[in-house]
């Protein structure tokens, strides 16, 4: 625990990203109290206070910032489509509740934002916590897909499976008669100097060379990706490689830098041996997925090490903003997403320190001994970060996070 205040805290955490970018982080978290909470995870793991009961449940290999956002769509490297978590970049062998805990209270946090009720969003975070347990009971696994989709998931899965590439590439690029570069106008991408865009090319190149078609790779342009909320400020990078002349024939690659997880400075457990941080975040995605995105690979730079992963016209995800109103819609998603939680802590079970899946169903059928627990945790942190949000919006508007 600390003395300091929430404005510091945050100011600090940050003290290191990139200026540019921050700026548009500190603008994105003063929008909504959800948008906080996304971009404030390291709050929630160090508020954790340690005889918490949430350090007493077993150790599985965590997400580390899960929310309802943190879910949605990607074509996996079998072509197939799937729905599952996403962004592993807090990715920890943790215990189990931390997850659960920190998806819980989501729920609460978003409730203003999707207009629910106290006596709706109590039923929905039960359901959460119902829907997490009866799975690890079962101790079965299984993917999320199309043909196994079923409500919002499946109509999602319907509505983004043909989407194609060569539109999607032209909201980024522009093409012209010997040339092909990213748009100006697009708000994610942001320019970048010529010397990171040769390290970042480089970097490709070389790295490409052990590939079966390194040719795919041909590096075309290389500029700053500002997406997400948690990660901005972050290096991260958007790369456009391919055929340098015929439209369509090239790719989208996202090259973000991976950095330490919150948590690990809370864990007495102790963690595996990882060569670099992407290293980690790769590796347990393919542990707790049911399938890993295409070209999801760890690079090395001298100043850290990165996550490639392609870029489709597939990926997305269900956002709040399309669920207000929609309360069958939202009881249905969460008791799925309940589902994949389980499904990744079973998925990764017994791996390098992870609990065995026995445990985990004994968990599971435990449940009348941590719900009300987890739920009471969950509910009082989220009118914490109410709180906290209150208190970060007065400070932002006092220019106490004036960059520059």
């Amino acid at each position: 625990m600390t003395t300091s205040s929430v404005p510091e805290r945050i100011l600090s955490f940050n003290s290191d990203r990139n200026p540019a970018l921050l700026t548009g982080k500190y603008s994105a978290m003063r929008e909504s109290a959800f948008r906080f909470f996304r971009g404030t995870s390291h709050l929630f793991n160090n508020d954790i206070p340690a005889t918490s009961f949430i350090w007493e449940s077993p150790q599985t290999w965590n997400v580390g910032d899960l929310h309802i956002e943190n879910f949605g769509s990607f074509k996996a490297d079998n072509r197939v489509p799937y729905f599952d978590l996403n962004d592993f970049d807090e990715c920890i062998l943790a215990p189990n509740l931390a997850d659960l805990a920190r998806l819980t209270c989501s729920v609460y946090v978003a409730a203003d934002s999707l207009n629910l009720n106290a006596a709706e969003v109590d039923h929905l975070a039960k359901k959460l916590i119902i829907s997490y347990a009866s799975t690890l009971s079962l101790g079965y696994i299984r993917p999320l897909e199309q043909e196994t989709a079923t409500g919002i998931i499946r109509h999602f899965l319907r509505s983004v499976q043909f989407r194609k590439r060569r539109p999607f590439l032209k909201r980024f690029v522009t093409y012209r008669k010997h040339h092909i570069r990213f748009k100006k106008s697009n708000l994610h991408v942001r320019p970048i100097d010529e010397d990171t865009k040769t390290q970042i090319a480089s970097l490709l190149t070389n790295w490409a060379e052990g590939q079966p078609d390194p040719d795919f790779f041909n590096v075309l342009d290389v500029a700053h990706r500002v997406v997400g909320t948690g990660s901005l400020g972050i290096d991260r990078f958007i790369v456009l490689v391919g055929h340098s002349l015929k439209p369509g024939k090239q790719f989208l690659l996202d090259v973000k830098r991976a950095l330490p997880s919150t948590l690990q400075m809370r864990l007495a457990s102790r963690q595996p041996y990882w060569s670099n941080e992407a290293e980690r975040v790769v590796e347990v995605q393919k542990r707790m997925q049911a399938a890993s995105p295409a070209l999801l690979y760890p690079l090395t730079l001298p100043n850290g090490s990165y996550v490639l992963r392609e870029l489709q016209p597939i990926e997305d995800k269900i956002t709040l903003a399309g669920l207000i109103g929609k309360h069958k819609k939202v009881e249905s998603l969460i008791a799925t997403m309940g589902q994949l939680c389980a499904w990744s802590h079973l998925r990764s079970s017994g791996r390098q320190g992870s609990a065995i899946a026995d445990e985990l169903i004994a968990f599971g059928l435990d449940l009348d001994a941590w719900q009300q627990l987890l739920i009471d945790y969950a509910y009082a942190y989220a009118r914490q970060v109410k709180a906290d949000y209150t208190t970060y919006c007065q400070a932002y508007d006092d220019e106490f996070f004036k960059v520059g």
